[in-house]
Parts: C-alpha cells; sequence; structure tokens
C-alpha cells in the first residue's frame, strides 16, 4: 500500500496539511509577488483501470522583497477531491526567486481509498498553491492552472468484410468503445458516442471521414458503406470532457 502525505512545499521541506478542500474562485494576490512560470509535464492524463499515470508539475514564483515559501501544491478536482504529491521539492535559484516541483501519481486501482478515483472525478483539475514573500505580499493560484484527467478510451480493431469485395458491392463495417469504469475497474461499452468511420485510398498518407456512427448499448459499432476502391477503414473518437480520443487500427480490404 502506498502512503501518501498531505503534503506542503516550502523552502524544499514537507509540512502536514489537513485534508480540507476549498472552495473554487478566483486567483488573488497582494504586492509584486507573481507566479512567473506554472508548468504540466502533460496537459491531459488519461487512466485507464490498472495502471498508474504520473504528472510533474513546477512552479516557480518571484517577488523583489525574495520568497518565503511556497505552500499547498495540490491538484483539485471537479468533485472537490484533492491529489496530494508524492513527492515535492523546492530550490531557491536567486535571492528573490523560488522553485518548486510536485509530482502526482494518479491511479483507479489504489489501495489506499482516499487516493483511489472514482467516475466522478474525471474532467478539469487545478492547481492549488499559494508563494508568499518575505515583505508579507502573496499570490495564490487557484483555479486558473488547470489539466485534464480523463477516463482512457478503447477502439476494438476494426473490422471489414467481406474481403475481397466487388466494386460497388455492400461492405460492412463493425467496432467497438470502451472506457475505463474508475468505480469497478473494468472497461465497459461506452453508449450513445458518435465516432467517424474514416477510410484511406490505397497509395494515399491521408484518412478522410466517411461518415459518423453512434455506438448501440454496449458500445458497438456497425454500419455499411459502398465499396469504390481499395483502401483501409478505420475508427475514430474524439473523445470527451472527461473521456480520452482514440484511434482503432485499420482494416486493409481489397476491390476487385
Amino acid at each position: 500500500m502506498r502512503i501518501r502525505t498531505a503534503a506542503i512545499a516550502a523552502c524544499g521541506t514537507l509540512t502536514l496539511l489537513a485534508v480540507v478542500a476549498p472552495a473554487a474562485h478566483a486567483d488573488s494576490h497582494r504586492g509584486d509577488t507573481r507566479f512567473t512560470s506554472v508548468t504540466f509535464s502533460r496537459s491531459t492524463v488519461n487512466v485507464g483501470v490498472s495502471a498508474a499515470q504520473s504528472v510533474t508539475v513546477v512552479a516557480t514564483a518571484k517577488d523583489d522583497s525574495g520568497i518565503s515559501g511556497i505552500w499547498g501544491g495540490k491538484l483539485v478536482g471537479p468533485d472537490k477531491h484533492i491529489a496530494f504529491p508524492d513527492s515535492a521539492s523546492c530550490s531557491r535559484p536567486s535571492s528573490t526567486t523560488m522553485k518548486c516541483t510536485w509530482k502526482y501519481v494518479l491511479d483507479a486501482n489504489d489501495s489506499d481509498d482516499y487516493a483511489d478515483l472514482t467516475n466522478g472525478r474525471a474532467g478539469t483539475w487545478h492547481l492549488d498553491a499559494e508563494a508568499a514573500a518575505k515583505d508579507q505580499d502573496f499570490y495564490t493560484l487557484d483555479s486558473s492552472r488547470t489539466i485534464k484527467v480523463k477516463r482512457y478510451a478503447r477502439l476494438a480493431v476494426t473490422k471489414a468484410g467481406p474481403e475481397p469485395v466487388g466494386k460497388g458491392r455492400t461492405l460492412t463495417v463493425t467496432g467497438a468503445l470502451t472506457r475505463a469504469n474508475w468505480d469497478t475497474n473494468v472497461y465497459a461499452g461506452y453508449t450513445s458516442q458518435r465516432v467517424a468511420l474514416q477510410f484511406k485510398k490505397s497509395g494515399s498518407s491521408a484518412y478522410s471521414t466517411v461518415k459518423t456512427v453512434t455506438t448501440d448499448g454496449k458500445g458497438k459499432l456497425r454500419t455499411t458503406v459502398k465499396a469504390a476502391s481499395s483502401g483501409t477503414w478505420r475508427w475514430k473518437f474524439s473523445g470527451t470532457g472527461t473521456t480520452s480520443a482514440v484511434t482503432a487500427g485499420g482494416d486493409s480490404v481489397s476491390v476487385k
């Protein structure tokens, strides 16, 4: 079992924090304290049902009087759930700046019930941190720095047939879209989703969308098209605010 510490990083040390999520509001500040940069190692984290995913956040704050500390370093989910860093470290690049690095591990199958992801936690998360200056100025990041945490989606390899098929004859194309259920830790059919059927003609390097098909009550896809030329068929899902995009492996069909 991985033990997670509710941690704040200040001057390179770790201090315990209460597990309380503040209400979201705009960033606030006083004086000339500011965050000069905040970077995420990934803009989107797609999490499946078994493999944990990590993301690193690096923030640098500056004040002419010097930074006394950067506190917080929490990721807050859409349901106000807090992800605390698994590790945190801070340094002083100059007399007026402090740089902190936080690493987070996001897991839908964590042995720690608090850290375990649930379906309601998919969506937009934000970084919560505060830089305090030696002259009592401060800058609080609340909701302005965000990252997407999404449920991982899968598309079954595209199947098109019969093969070979006569020119002008009917070709049937099938597939299936599933996504990670963080509550049950299985992949389940993603229903009522629009998925693009794409075709790449033999000798071409680009796919084009032929039509859009909606998944059925089990996440399955099935449609028919007229075979005009040899090439490769595939399904492509653009994703949603809570679910990752995914492209299926293609199936080449020879038209006689």
